[in-house]
C-alpha cells in the first residue's frame, strides 16, 4: 500500500503565503501522477494542481500565477507553493498518488488532508 502524508496547511491572511507538502511511503514500484485536490463546504472537490514523473503541469484556472506544483522524484514528495492567497481558496486540500504498486498493479492514494484557511 501507498501512504500519503500531507503537511503545510493553516490559516493566513489574504495576501500571505502556504506551502504544502505530500510525502509519499510504503511498497511500490513508481509514481506516475500527484496532485492537489480541494474541497470546501458544500463544494465538490476539485483539482488544483497536478504533476507527471516528467515534470508536466496543470492548474486550475482560478490559481495559475499564484500557486506552483513541484516534485522530487528521489523522495516522492509533492511539494504545493501558493501564493497570494485569496479567502475563497479556503478548503481541505488533498493530496493524490498514482503509480504502479507491481508489474500491471495500479494504486491510486489519497492523503487525509490538510486545511487551509484564508482570512480576508
Amino acid at each position: 500500500q501507498v501512504q500519503l502524508v500531507e503537511s503545510g496547511g493553516g490559516l493566513v491572511q489574504a495576501g500571505g503565503s502556504l506551502r504544502l507538502s505530500c510525502a509519499a511511503s510504503g511498497s511500490f514500484r513508481r509514481i506516475d501522477f500527484m496532485g492537489w485536490y480541494r474541497q470546501a463546504p458544500g463544494k465538490q472537490r476539485e483539482t488544483v494542481a497536478t504533476i507527471t514523473s516528467g515534470t508536466a503541469t496543470t492548474y486550475a484556472d482560478s490559481v495559475k500565477g499564484r500557486f506552483t506544483i513541484s516534485r522530487i522524484n528521489d523522495n516522492n514528495t509533492v511539494y504545493l507553493q501558493m501564493n497570494s492567497l485569496k479567502p475563497e481558496d479556503t478548503a481541505a486540500y488533498y493530496c493524490n498518488a498514482r503509480g504502479l504498486l507491481a508489474v500491471l498493479i495500479q494504486f491510486d492514494s489519497w492523503g487525509q488532508g490538510t486545511q487551509v484557511t484564508v482570512s480576508s
